[in-house]
């Protein structure tokens, strides 16, 4: 499984990517492959306000359905249209073509307080 370095992690099995006050969030590939083959997914709507551990949107696999949740508060700036289209991007690029969502954040540390990639691992190994 890939873990990127450079991102941070939900114990919920979401990345998050900080760029100044936006954070771009998707699935780990971890979560990818739990799920198998991605078919839908319902992806939240730019301006709603999300705190973190609220569920922004679901993703649905042949195997079954789960929930996405936030990473971080603050509001849904963007979407990946093109999951609509495409939603096997998520299995395909979890971390690049397949993100979620971008949520401007108010800078409240909620990123801080997520999981680097080393704890993140041991999360995933345990």
């Amino acid at each position: 499984m890939q873990t990127p370095d450079d991102l941070h992690y939900s114990s919920d099995h979401e990345w998050a990517r900080s760029s100044g006050d936006t954070v771009r969030v998707g699935i780990t590939d971890y979560a990818q492959d739990a799920l198998g083959d991605v078919v839908f997914v319902d992806l939240p709507k730019v301006g709603s306000a999300v705190s973190v551990g609220g569920s922004i949107g679901e993703v649905e696999s042949t195997k079954s359905v789960s929930e996405i949740y936030a990473p971080v508060a603050g509001t849904v700036s963007a979407v990946n249209d093109r999951l609509s289209s495409a939603p096997e991007l998520v299995n395909g690029d979890p971390y690049g073509e397949g993100w979620i969502c971008e949520i401007a954040t108010t800078g409240s540390g909620d990123f801080d307080a997520l999981l680097d990639a080393a704890g993140y691992r041991a999360l995933t190994n345990s």
